[in-house]
């Protein structure tokens, strides 16, 4: 039979922690897991939700820089649509982290059935991490350099990643 404190129990523990299974709940009630199952979303109204991959959390002035860049962007595009993406390149510069990721299952946690989907960002320690440095323009990847292992980016190896960058784009418009 359910009871008010029960349900108000089961209530207490995924506020507690919105991870807990429903079999450990069974266990610390001492009932079983079918009846938590059908308390959680009948009486509670809440269901397990899958967290959503989000690549970076930006800050506010991060934010704002990518909004103005855009901008530009936009403004170089009315000045001359026809040439624009034959003249615009960009690079990056990023991370690759690799880690032993959890699991979909593991990173279940109980909403109510009107939360949103939660986010999950990479939180866990990782394995290992390279710098990739990205050159592209409108026709796809022009080159991707690997920074080797204890070397950090100085002027003299970024001056030798441009002159890379140089023979490619000779090639290309040869």
């Amino acid at each position: 039979m359910t009871t008010p404190e029960i349900i108000d129990q089961i209530h207490g523990f995924i506020l507690e922690d919105c991870w807990i299974s429903a079999k450990s709940i069974a266990e610390q009630l001492g009932i079983s897991r079918k009846r938590v199952g059908s308390i959680i979303p009948e009486d509670l109204d809440m269901r397990k939700l899958s967290a959503k991959w989000v690549p970076k959390c930006l800050n506010v002035d991060q934010k704002r820089q990518r909004c103005q860049v855009s901008e530009q962007h936009l403004e170089f595009f009315w000045h001359d649509p026809n040439d624009f993406l034959t003249r615009l390149m960009t690079m990056d510069e990023t991370w690759l982290y690799h880690y032993d990721p959890e699991t979909k299952q593991q990173s279940v946690e109980w909403r109510h059935s009107g939360s949103p989907c939660p986010k999950k960002f990479p939180v866990k320690k990782y394995a290992g991490q390279v710098l990739a440095s990205i050159f592209w323009d409108q026709d796809g990847i022009l080159l991707i350099d690997y920074l080797p292992k204890g070397q950090t980016i100085y002027a003299q190896y970024y001056l030798s990643l441009l002159v890379k960058l140089k023979d490619i784009l000779k090639e290309k418009c040869h």
